[in-house]
């Protein structure tokens, strides 16, 4: 038997302000699309944006339904819009915020496990890292230089 050990690694900026002015600029779409999220049940709401190397910004925010398993995270609604609209493009960075209507999400919030599994296919896909910093409501800023580091043991079409 043998143990494997796996290490992921994150920077951490104190606040967007620490932030490259590009990475500010997308955040703070992340931000201002996150008020367009239709979240009456989790009253939880998140922004993604995604820059594209075409230079295209695409904006995504969690959609919610009744019929829970319906609605879709906002990760996933930017990087499926990027994928319709944009088929050739890579998706350079993401910038992700979450806020509670109840509470002040103060810690970095992460992509949900679905929502690792689209990014994962992207990247595999695109066959280049995407660079996904995410916060919460406010605070410090994480950033992931792929989603290998948040999700080491990744399922793709090799598996299939």
């Amino acid at each position: 038997m043998n143990k494997i050990e796996i290490k992921t690694s994150f920077t951490a900026f104190q606040s967007m302000e620490e932030l490259p002015k590009d990475v500010q600029s997308l955040m703070e779409k992340a931000i201002e699309i996150r008020k367009n999220a239709y979240a009456p049940y989790s009253k939880f709401r998140v922004g993604a944006a995604l820059l594209l190397d075409n230079g295209k910004i695409v904006l995504g925010s969690n959609q919610e339904n009744a019929a829970y398993p319906s609605g879709l995270c906002a990760e996933r609604v930017a990087i499926f819009q990027s994928g319709a609209i944009y088929p050739d493009a890579k998706i350079i960075k993401m910038a992700i915020t979450a806020a509670s209507d109840t509470n002040k999400t103060i810690t970095p919030i992460p992509p949900c496990g679905g929502c690792r599994q689209s990014i994962s296919e992207y990247e595999f896909k695109q066959n280049a890292p995407i660079e996904i910093y995410f916060m919460g409501e406010i605070g410090e800023v994480y950033l992931s230089d792929s989603i290998k580091n948040l999700l080491p043991l990744s399922f793709d079409k090799n598996f299939l």
